[in-house]
């Protein structure tokens, strides 16, 4: 019974309404439901003219049976049932479905049930149920045409030997390569079956049957012979299309079912001398940013080219940018791309597109870009103007070739390191070029520009002065030093707004002003001629923003020369800064500088920009440090001072972090807009570090352990006939500090930003009365030879590191003949400890870039701020 269910199902499923189902009402489950059932014990019974029903277990064949007729040389064609023994045709045979995948065979009152091999195609149906198809003599070939596709479908025979059957065609894949020059290929691949007049075609990805020659196995086979890569496209360019003619296509013939066929194909050779490299002056193509100066720059063509053939260079670039292995000519000539002159013709494009970018053949070469200019000659082929520039740039760069005159008129001798940085800043001057002298604090820089100055108003007595810009806690000292050092030269100061610049320059050999006076009184100062601009502590000029910055641009002078130990504190552009002042058209822009030097040094940590950033600065910029040239300078001993907070200090400190921590956290996913905020409260965390009644007067009687560590250090040392300078980033804690030492009877001599009276103050500690002076980190740290002190106590640590070097050389410079202790005091398990480790992490940038040591870092921003609150 449930065989029967299952048919009943079937045919209520198939929703036929008829009270006797045929058989082709149940598709392709009849002949399974029917055996199902006759296992189950079910007798099929018969209707007369059937006797009998029988379920075949094997399946029969269609074929395709063609003869020749009787008459003529018709042929029929015939499509039957094949069973092994004899064939079915017409009233003979019952379809069973759509298609048929069933067949009835009818023999003598008896029915045989049977599965077909292969589904009976519908265009087929009518030829195996009716007459058999008659094809006249004249429509033969047409018919033999049609085999190849019907052999595709069905078997086809001739059982009479009149007709030749086809084997199934396979298919071809064939490639047209229309080359374009050697360096364009256009690919276009089709699909073939047959030959001749017979042939049919259709493209690669086309969804036509092609009458059902296509066969997909076949297919499948030659395209898993075929690369990949150029099934895929159908255009190759330069050493994609070199690889498609030397050796894709060779291979592509190989194969016996690739078919190629080439229009014109190029005459491909490769190249056996050495590419020939020239660069040629050119008059400039394009208007230079005003800002750049007009003057800052050359324009270079840049010729290319392999046995007499010219290529372009953007075509050079453009195969060495994608790691092409050849470059390739339209004529077909080819050479391979790893070679020395590509690699420096490489470095030189990639160096002069940081100064302007590339106008196809040409480049912008800055007039003071002296490693570049080298480069050049060592790139390739310089016409004689521009050799000029190359032999320049050469001397320039190989500074122990430059001549070694001896200073004059300088009342204090020179030691050696200090001859060798007078001779190339006299080298610069005699060029008209200028640069960044940075050594380290306490060398005695200002001595080496007073020789640069003698020598050239020697050299030059008619020239016009020097202008010297210093901060104004300076220009007394410098002032000092120039008639100390240089009694022949005439000094002038501009101490006043109002005072006659043109009356102090007529008069004098220097004149030293402000930059605050210089910004104020910016005409008057860019209305004079100055022969050489000097910008001592030149960090002051780092914002290239700002409006003293805009002021000191405005001063013309055919030298300029910018005197900082700290060329920059933070961040590259600070560099750039001081750059674009003394050797402008170097780097012109800053928005370039930003994107192709700061970012993948300070973001990307590119070792390659950063080398070739530093050879390009390195004639302009010179840097000793005391370690390498001051060898009788006495050591320096420096430590960290930890400190613990008292108990009841550590849980107001605790409670204050607790409560800012996930408030400030917040504050950083918009760290620009919060800046203030954020800087505001972890003042406010160091302020609680140090002593927490500087935030709240009501902690007043808690303490700050840091003051008493001090105070017990300065009593021990005082009394042993030791001076020291004490720093602070707060003065409303170096007023407490000075408190607490009148308290132990401990004279003080103090200086912060108000101090009025600074050389008065200075003098209070020279003279021995006051062992201990107390100074502001912003006023004391530049300005200052304090070498009477041999102890330097930094009270509260920044991430600034310059700055706290800064302080620190006021002690341990020139003129210091005993060991400077350095004692950075630290209170432990605060924020303080997080400050360090950040300010180490910074000072890691600074070294990397001046003085070549291997870490890179960047600059402080909401990340770095983040980290001082990891646990």
């Amino acid at each position: 019974m449930g065989a029967l269910q299952a048919m009943l199902h079937v045919h209520r499923v198939g929703n036929y309404s008829t009270q006797q189902p045929s058989l082709e009402e149940f598709g392709p489950a009849a002949l399974r439901l029917l055996r199902d059932a006759e296992e189950s014990g079910v007798t099929l019974l018969t209707v007369p003219p059937l006797r009998a029903v029988a379920l075949r277990r094997d399946p029969v064949e269609l074929v395709v049976d063609v003869t020749a007729a009787e008459r003529g040389r018709a042929h029929q064609v015939l499509v039957a049932i094949d069973d092994g023994e004899r064939t079915w045709h017409g009233d003979e045979v019952l379809p069973i479905g759509h298609p048929a995948r069933s067949v009835g065979l009818l023999d003598d009152g008896v029915l045989t049930l049977a599965e077909t091999l292969t589904p009976l195609p519908p265009a087929a149906r009518h030829l195996l149920e009716g007459a058999a198809l008659t094809v006249p003599e004249a429509e033969l070939d047409q018919l033999t045409d049609q085999l190849p596709g019907l052999v595709r479908l069905l078997p086809v025979r001739s059982p009479d030997a009149s007709l030749t059957v086809p084997a199934p065609l396979r298919p071809v894949l064939e490639l047209a390569v229309t080359w374009h020059a050697a360096t364009r290929a256009e690919l276009d691949w089709h699909w073939s079956y047959g030959t001749g007049s017979s042939e049919r075609r259709c493209r690669l990805h086309s969804t036509d049957d092609l009458g059902g020659l296509r066969d997909a196995g076949a297919e499948a086979e030659v395209r898993e012979s075929v690369p990949s890569r150029l099934l895929s496209t159908d255009e190759l360019l330069d050493g994609d299309a070199l690889a498609l003619g030397l050796h894709d296509l060779p291979h592509l013939r190989t194969l016996p079912e690739v078919r190629v066929v080439e229009d014109q194909r190029p005459d491909f050779r490769e190249a056996t001398g050495d590419p020939r490299i020239s660069f040629d002056l050119v008059a400039p193509t394009q208007d230079g940013d005003p800002a750049d100066g007009p003057t800052d720059w050359l324009d270079l063509a840049v010729a290319v080219t392999v046995e007499g053939e010219p290529v372009p260079l953007p075509d050079v670039l453009a195969a060495l940018t994608r790691d092409e292995d050849h470059l390739v000519l339209p004529s077909g000539l080819y050479i391979t791309t790893d070679r020395p002159e590509f690699d420096r013709l490489r470095e030189v494009v990639t160096a002069a597109g940081e100064l302007r970018e590339r106008d196809g053949d040409r480049i912008g070469v800055g007039r003071h870009d002296l490693g570049l200019w080298a480069q050049l000659a060592e790139a390739g082929v310089v016409d004689a103007e521009a050799s000029e520039w190359v032999r320049r740039a050469r001397a320039l760069r190989d500074l122990t070739e430059i001549p070694e005159p001896e200073p004059t008129g300088l009342s204090t001798p020179l030691r050696g390191y200090q001859k060798q940085g007078f001779w190339w800043l006299a080298f610069l001057w005699q060029h008209g070029l200028g640069g960044v002298l940075a050594d380290d604090m306490g060398l005695g820089k200002t001595l080496q520009v007073l020789a640069l100055i003698t020598h050239a108003r020697a050299e030059r007595p008619q020239d016009a002065p020097f202008l010297v810009v210093a901060p104004t806690s300076v220009v007394t000292a410098w002032a000092t030093e120039a008639r100390r050092h240089a009694p022949g030269l005439r000094v002038g100061v501009a101490g006043r707004r109002t005072d006659d610049v043109g009356a102090l320059a007529r008069d004098n050999d220097i004149v030293v002003t402000t930059y605050t006076l210089l910004r104020l009184a910016r005409e008057a100062y860019a209305g004079e001629e100055w022969s050489g601009l000097v910008l001592d502590e030149a960090q002051h000029v780092k914002n290239h923003q700002s409006k003293t910055y805009t002021a000191v641009r405005s001063v013309a002078a055919p030298f300029r020369l910018a005197v900082t130990g700290t060329p920059f504190e933070n961040r590259l552009m600070e560099l750039w800064a001081l750059l674009s002042i003394s050797v402008p058209g170097l780097y012109p822009r800053p928005r370039d500088f930003q994107q192709l030097v700061v970012r993948p040094v300070e973001r990307d940590h590119d070792a390659q920009v950063l080398a070739r950033f530093r050879r390009r600065i390195r004639p302009f910029l010179l840097r000793r440090t005391k370690e390498l040239v001051a060898k009788d300078l006495p050591p320096k001993q420096e430590q960290v001072l930890d400190v613990a907070l008292s108990d009841k200090h550590r849980r107001i400190y605790d409670t204050h972090l607790a409560k800012e921590r996930q408030r400030l956290l917040g504050l950083l996913d918009d760290f620009d807009r919060n800046r203030v905020a954020i800087f505001s409260a972890l003042t406010t965390l160091r302020l609680l570090a140090l002593d927490p009644a500087l935030v709240d007067p009501e902690h007043e009687r808690v303490g700050s352990a840091k003051t008493e560590v001090l105070l017990e250090h300065l009593t021990e040392l005082t009394e042993e006939g030791h001076r020291a300078l004490v720093f602070s980033q707060f003065t409303s804690f170096l007023g407490r500090v000075r408190e607490g030492l009148a308290d132990v009877g401990i004279p003080t001599a103090y200086l912060d930003g108000s101090t009025r009276d600074r050389a008065r103050a200075i003098e209070e500690f020279r003279e021995g009365d006051k062992p201990v002076f107390l100074i502001s980190l912003k006023a004391g740290g530049v300005g200052l030879t304090l070498t009477e002190a041999d102890y330097v106590f930094v009270l509260d640590p920044w991430w600034n590191p310059a700055a706290e070097a800064q302080a620190v050389d006021r002690a341990h410079r020139i003129g210091q003949t005993e060991r400077v202790h350095v004692y950075r005091m630290v209170a432990t398990d605060t924020i303080e400890e997080k400050v360090m480790e950040l300010k180490a992490h910074k000072a890691e940038l600074f070294a990397q870039v001046i003085d070549g040591d291997d870490a890179m870092s960047g600059s402080i921003g909401a990340d770095d701020i983040r980290s001082l609150f990891d646990d």
